[in-house]
């Protein structure tokens, strides 16, 4: 038994690991590529040309760095997401056997955090996500705008932070090591290929989100006549 798990164990950290994370790159690198393409497009076809690049940067960076909204509609709610993000991006980026893990796969390390502040933002991380869920399906707006993956997706990311923290402290663990660990991996595995097919992809496209937004309000310059076209006015005078 113990054979068989370490060999699914051993798997899923080589070929499966490497397929999942490729699979991940490949497909958010797809995203910005389509997401460009549009943009470019757009911009070439638009009537006006002008962009409020101060603007627009600012507005990025608003999305990027949320902090001045925490005040503002909901701030409990807000503050918890933003925690959770933290963590969520932190807390898997900097570990150390992850960073080991993906050393071994590609020769590229870096910082990693201290053993009990990854312990702090593996806690931090999953209290914060029961949090958000608790606070979707107790939010009856929230209900009327979320779909499945939404209430899925935050108990789906617990279970690596989860089993990853039990894997790391064997004496609370109820189960053998090696099983913890193999869901630990599958379960992130399953995450990285997920991604660019779920919401969650569309975070590699925040940078670009406010550009896009301002080029969609750029229509081209047969936009009236195209319009009078469809709705069989032409001969109207404008």
């Amino acid at each position: 038994m113990n054979e068989s798990v370490q060999s699914m164990l051993e798997f899923a950290r080589g070929p499966l690991f490497r397929f999942a994370f490729a699979l991940m790159v490949l497909g958010l690198v797809r995203l910005v590529a389509l997401t460009l393409y549009g943009a470019v497009r757009t911009y070439l076809q638009a009537g006006d040309k002008r962009l409020l690049w101060p603007v627009i940067w600012q507005r990025t960076l608003w999305v990027l760095f949320p902090f001045s909204r925490v005040h503002r509609t909901r701030p409990v709610y807000t503050a918890v997401s933003i925690v959770f993000h933290i963590g969520l991006i932190v807390t898997p980026i900097f570990l150390f056997a992850h960073v080991h893990l993906l050393g071994q796969a590609t020769g590229i390390t870096w910082f990693v955090v201290p053993p009990l502040a990854a312990d702090v933002l593996t806690i931090v991380t999953i209290i914060a996500a029961v949090a958000l869920f608790s606070a979707r399906i107790s939010s009856p707006l929230s209900r009327e705008l979320s779909r499945a993956q939404d209430y899925l997706w935050p108990w789906l990311l617990i279970v690596p932070f989860a089993s990853g923290f039990l894997g790391a402290h064997p004496s609370w663990c109820p189960i053998s090591y090696q099983i913890m660990m193999l869901v630990h991996v599958l379960s992130a595995d399953l995450i990285f290929m997920m991604i660019p097919f779920s919401k969650i992809g569309h975070c590699v496209l925040i940078p670009f989100s406010q550009l896009v937004s301002d080029l969609g309000w750029r229509f081209p310059a047969t936009a009236g006549k195209d319009v009078a076209k469809a709705l069989g006015k032409e001969s109207v005078p404008i």
